[in-house]
């Protein structure tokens, strides 16, 4: 049997379009590849951006903002010294773009003026920290980028 241009054509067509597939199948079924969203209720994150925009203006107006850094122990958030910390609540969220298993949240309950978050909760890598706080009925969030 002899195979012209056009049949040769069509089969390494078919022959690409099966591999191709193949590779899909390969990537959503295998649990190595993990296809995870950004944030599980996304739409509902999206309702509070107007609030966060006015949380993040409210950061910035103050006189002496919070310090995200990394200290020996892990990472530390100083709040103002000129707050009463024993009135601040709120929430520290820490949030792994890499991997969504590795986020989680730590509710602020202060016995000085700052958070430690200990080196022993935290793995090696870029960290993204969102510090929603409150104070005096007033709302703010903090966000930074650590690379742990």
């Amino acid at each position: 049997m002899k195979i012209n241009w056009g049949t040769g054509i069509v089969i390494a067509f078919g022959l690409f379009m099966a591999f191709i597939l193949s590779f899909v199948y390969k990537v959503q079924s295998n649990q190595k590849y993990d296809n995870e969203l950004v944030t599980a209720e996304y739409y509902k994150k999206e309702a509070t951006v107007q609030s966060d925009i006015e949380k993040k203006q409210n950061a910035n107006a103050l006189v002496n903002l919070v310090v995200i850094k990394e200290v020996e122990k892990g990472i530390q958030v100083a709040f103002p010294k000129d707050f009463d910390y024993t009135i601040i609540s709120g929430k520290v969220s820490l949030y792994r773009p890499s991997s969504q298993k590795l986020d989680f949240e730590i509710p602020i309950s202060l016995s000085s003026s700052y958070l430690l978050i200990p080196k022993s909760n935290l793995t090696g890598g870029l960290w993204d920290i969102t510090v929603d706080w409150t104070y005096a009925g007033v709302d703010y969030i903090n966000k930074e980028t650590i690379y742990f």
